[in-house]
């Protein structure tokens, strides 16, 4: 089965989504992301017990602050889905592209452009 979702997408591994911590999400939109997803399992499936549920806890927290500064909590978000589930996570893939794209570019990204540009 061959899956297809947006070439955009850039994906990052990692050994469970409790390795992904609150600066990895925000130094992706610092550097231009205009929005970041968390894949994870199922939660309390996770073979590492509570990592799914620690991203999700860092996921919300990097929502808040993103509202605290003015910018679209909605360029972060968290699904779980089991690894068996590809034809998902294409299609989440795909919803999020689209909910980014309705949102914009990254004001960050902008701002960042142009002060190298004024440099």
């Amino acid at each position: 089965m061959r899956l297809t979702y947006p070439s955009s997408i850039k994906i990052v591994k990692v050994p469970c989504t409790g390795r992904v911590a609150v600066i990895h999400l925000l130094r992706a939109l610092e550097k231009g992301a205009d929005g970041v997803f968390v894949a994870g399992c199922m939660e309390g499936d996770c073979k590492y017990q509570l990592g799914n549920i620690r991203a999700r806890k860092r996921v919300e927290y990097v929502r808040k602050l993103l509202a605290t500064i003015g910018l679209e909590p909605d360029r972060v978000a968290m699904y779980n889905m089991s690894s068996g589930e590809g034809p998902r996570f294409a299609e989440i893939s795909r919803e999020m592209t689209e909910k980014v794209r309705m949102l914009g570019p990254n004001p960050i990204r902008i701002k960042g452009v142009e002060k190298e540009k004024a440099a």
